[in-house]
């Protein structure tokens, strides 16, 4: 956006030198700007998939007496949880078994 208002800025408005100086300038932050986000971009891996999950809460939705369904990150799960959870709990993945989740009540709701 900038280096497109450079340039307009350099064609229409500006007499020479100056519309060099802007355009050059603006080219410089441009191009600091793009290698400022390809860093960023590439300092965190790429997190896809169901492994994902193993560590996320989510709550039961059917109870799980072991087999079940959870609510994690707004998406459904079918659940096992050789514990037993009640609709509502707070559960932890700690693994999956296929695309079935394998969960444990959550430690603040142990205490309950």
């Amino acid at each position: 956006m900038l280096f497109l208002a450079a340039i307009l800025l350099a064609l229409f408005v500006l007499d020479s030198p100056w519309d060099a100086v802007v355009l050059g300038a603006a080219a410089v932050v441009e191009l600091a700007e793009m290698s400022f986000w390809i860093r960023f971009s590439r300092r965190r891996r790429i997190q896809v998939g169901a492994e994902t999950l193993v560590g996320g809460v989510g709550e039961v939705v059917r109870e799980c007496r072991p087999l079940g369904q959870i609510r994690l990150d707004g998406e459904l799960w079918e659940a096992r949880c050789d514990q037993g959870a009640e609709i509502g709990e707070r559960v932890q993945v700690v693994g999956r078994d296929g695309l079935t989740l394998v969960v444990e009540k959550h430690p603040q709701e142990r205490g309950s």
